[in-house]
């Protein structure tokens, strides 16, 4: 990631994206590279600036948010796509997120909260809006699973079974370090391998993962 972080707006509200821009503008860690008004641009203009996040609409005409974000996820995983929405619809939230966003905001958010969300999300973090975190979890345990098999659990070591159980609370990597009395740096390599070994570049698709079988907490 360059030193300022590049951003592309994708959305079909002119109003909306100025906004959001003039925000941006106001602070020099971020560069806003470009805008477009709809997915299938957004998807072109992805392809071609490579931006470190992406702040996606979910509902616009042609090509939606979640079109758009399974492609931008497959052919460019190191950009980060952060979804930027007015629905709280429990599905959305989950078929967002399983498509490979970093997270999923609200637009109601408060200001300094979109800023620190597209730091995180640079940086690797996922981030959902405080109130839908629990519409997730709701709608992740609604969904029938069952016992992780044994073959599943031999996958991973004793103590990532420990960080995937972690993961599916949504905790940060310093927060897993202090629940398991780890450095964090080696709750970073744990992490990563996890991400390895089951082909994700997503953490919250690593959490929503270990939730659906069954190494977060029980229904």
């Amino acid at each position: 990631m360059s030193e300022k972080i590049r951003i592309l707006l994708v959305d079909d509200h002119v109003l909306f994206r100025s906004g959001v821009k003039a925000l941006l503008q106001r602070h020099d860690e971020f560069e806003v590279l470009d805008e477009a008004g709809d997915g299938l641009e957004g998807i072109k203009r992805a392809r071609s600036l490579k931006p470190d996040v992406i702040l996606l609409d979910l509902n616009m005409p042609g090509i939606g948010g979640l079109q758009a974000v399974k492609v931008i996820a497959e052919e460019i995983p190191e950009t980060r796509v952060l979804m930027l929405t007015v629905s709280e619809d429990a599905q959305d939230l989950l078929e967002a997120l399983r498509a490979g966003a970093a997270g999923y905001l609200l637009k109601n958010i408060e200001m300094d909260a979109l800023l620190d969300a597209i730091r995180r999300a640079a940086q690797g973090d996922s981030v959902v809006s405080p109130q839908m975190t629990a519409k997730l979890i709701q709608g992740v345990r609604e969904q029938p699973r069952g016992t992780p098999a044994v073959v599943d659990r031999e996958k991973f070591s004793p103590r990532e079974r420990d960080i995937l159980a972690c993961l599916a609370q949504g905790d940060s990597n310093k927060e897993i370090a202090r629940a398991l009395d780890l450095a964090e740096s080696t709750v970073k390599i744990h992490v990563q391998n996890i991400f390895k070994k089951l082909n994700m570049s997503s953490r919250v698709q690593v959490a929503l993962y270990a939730v659906e079988h069954g190494y977060g907490p029980e229904k």
